[in-house]
């Protein structure tokens, strides 16, 4: 039976050619050997799983290659290739800094390095995990890594360059590796699979890539695991299952519940989700992307910042086109917020399902055309009240033109709260017209405030939005005494310090909607704390005498001045 190799190994780059993601490096260090401008030390760092060590192996093999290509690519084929392909190359040293870390180990390494290569015209060492090493073994191995024998090169390779002595890195030419692309490694698992004979989803691929986090090592043992789990037949539906990961319909669906402000449905799919096993805090994050996600495609320039497939992509922008831009970001907002509280939280599943609640009626929040629909309906009454009809009785006119003799037409008796709805109505009306007016030519540029306006505004919003939901932010903003300095609203609110934390997500809502509703995109809101009668200073006046007597205390040769020009205190 034929032993199993891994694909990490099986598939490993043999030339720079093969390397993925990492094109930057192995072209400068091609033409470093074209050009034969070779450094005595290199520093190789970046995340696990990337090509460091690979391109260390591949750099040493072609160094002592005797038959070169145009490309500077090895031939495989020389001494001394092959002598590589058999681990059996005398003229290529690695080290493991992890496990040989000592002054000792150190030491030995230099005593080999005196020694001149048998075969080729060059000696690589390649220590990896070089950030391992003990600060006294960095110093010892100083000297030699700055002026090594002519026919000597460094190879160094590490996860944490932070870890390594300044004076180590400023000898070494360094080389940051960076993660590779969702993108290249689902192209590389798409060659893996043709060449194995294995019929793979794109989508399957894709989730394999992303979940590796821009470790091509890692993607490559998942993929082996996917096989090894599903056989030839590699699908998107098993590789969820397997991974353990949460599938971008749930988020979709949940969304959808979010824009149709259908909190049950919210909550019974975050149910579904727990029960699969999946935790709050994972479904947190994943939220927080897909917002995200949304977000990148309400801009066609930005939809190349998606890293997703095709299908998945076309889905992001048909859900981007149903929110608005507002309602997105407000929801981003608030997810990340309890993504942030939920370690800390001993209560997660509420923390979780207060969020959802939250978003679930965010889309009326912001919604402001909706919100000052229905404000109109509430307030639409046919009948209106002269300022003279008494309470409890109403005028109005025949629909069809015509009037009694004393033109006026007795209705039922309606109680004093319908009758200031009717006022209310009629001020909406005059109050809309004038700002409809003096804004019909702004251009949402910075001007001053119409306070009529604005205490229409404040007033219609916070009885519609806090006064049935939250009666204690209703009490708190429904006096409307404003300061107004520029564009901004200062608003004194009665024990602001414990109701600070209340009043976050209000104020928000009210900047939103002043706004639109005033067209002016510079309004501020501040609130501040209420002053009451008792705690307003007393202000004591004072009379010529005592201000002369204050100031003697301060000056006494002033009294002495006074008496020598016999002045007298009666002023």
């Amino acid at each position: 039976m034929e032993n199993f190799i891994v694909s990490a190994r099986k598939y490993r780059p043999a030339t720079f050619d093969t390397v993925v993601g990492q094109s930057h490096i192995t072209t400068t260090l091609k033409n470093a050997i074209v050009n034969n401008h070779l450094a005595q030390a290199f520093l190789f760092c970046g995340p696990r799983g990337v090509g460091k060590t690979t391109c260390a192996r591949i750099l040493a093999k072609t160094i002592n290659c005797t038959n070169l290509t145009k490309e500077g690519e090895a031939c495989d084929q020389c001494e001394s290739c092959v002598a590589f392909k058999r681990n059996a190359s005398m003229n290529i040293s690695e080290l493991d800094a992890a496990s040989n870390n000592s002054v000792d180990d150190i030491r030995n390494l230099i005593e080999q390095v005196r020694i001149p290569p048998q075969m080729g015209i060059r000696k690589v060492y390649i220590i990896d995990e070089v950030h391992m090493l003990t600060t006294s073994a960095f110093n010892a191995f100083l000297k030699t890594l700055e002026e090594p024998p002519s026919y000597a090169i460094f190879i160094l390779a590490t996860t944490e360059k932070h870890k390594i002595l300044p004076t180590i890195l400023s000898r070494c030419q360094i080389f940051d590796f960076n993660r590779i692309r969702i993108a290249d490694i689902a192209n590389h698992l798409d060659k893996i699979a043709i060449n194995e004979n294995i019929s793979a989803e794109a989508e399957a691929l894709r989730l394999i890539a992303q979940k590796a986090d821009g470790g091509l090592r890692d993607a490559l043992s998942m993929f082996d695991l996917m096989v090894t789990f599903s056989g030839k037949e590699l699908t998107y539906k098993k590789v969820v299952d397997n991974l353990h990961v949460l599938d971008y319909e749930y988020y979709f669906n949940v969304t959808d519940a979010f824009l149709q402000e259908n909190l049950s449905q919210a909550l019974l799919i975050f149910d579904e989700i727990l029960k699969k096993g999946f935790d709050g805090h994972n479904f947190l994050i994943g939220l927080c992307e897909h917002l995200r996600n949304l977000l990148v495609c309400k801009d066609a320039i930005t939809i190349q910042l998606l890293e997703v497939s095709e299908n998945v992509q076309r889905r992001y922008q048909e859900q981007a086109q149903k929110a608005s831009a507002g309602f997105i970001m407000s929801a981003l907002n608030i997810a990340n917020q309890a993504e942030l509280s939920y370690k800390n939280s001993k209560q997660q599943r509420l923390l979780v399902e207060i969020t959802l609640m939250k978003l679930a009626n965010l889309q009326r929040a912001i919604d402001l055309p909706n919100v000052l629909e229905e404000l109109k309906k509430k307030t639409n009454v046919t009948t209106t009240i002269p300022n003279n009809t008494p309470v409890g009785t109403t005028k109005t006119s025949e629909n069809n033109g015509t009037t009694p003799e004393n033109g006026l037409k007795a209705t039922p008796k309606i109680n004093q709260q319908t009758i200031v709805q009717q006022q209310v109505a009629q001020n909406t009306k005059i109050v809309e017209k004038k700002d409809t007016v003096s804004h019909q030519n702004n251009n949402n540029v910075s001007q001053e405030i119409d306070v009529a306006a604005l205490q229409h505004h404040w007033t219609q919003f916070v009885e519609a939005t806090f006064k049935d939901k939250k009666p204690l932010v209703y009490n708190a903003l429904s006096n409307n005494l404003f300061k107004i300095q520029g564009n901004t609203i200062e608003v004194p609110i009665t024990n602001l310090s414990s109701l600070e934390n209340m009043l976050k997500e209000p104020k928000e809502q009210i900047i939103v909607f002043l706004r639109k509703a005033m067209n002016n995109n510079y309004i501020q809101l501040q609130f501040a704390k209420a002053i009451s009668t008792d705690e307003q200073p007393t202000k004591r006046y004072f009379t010529p005498t005592d201000k002369f007597k204050k100031l003697v205390e301060k000056y006494p040769l002033l009294n002495e001045l006074r008496q020598n020009l016999g002045l007298d205190l009666d002023i």
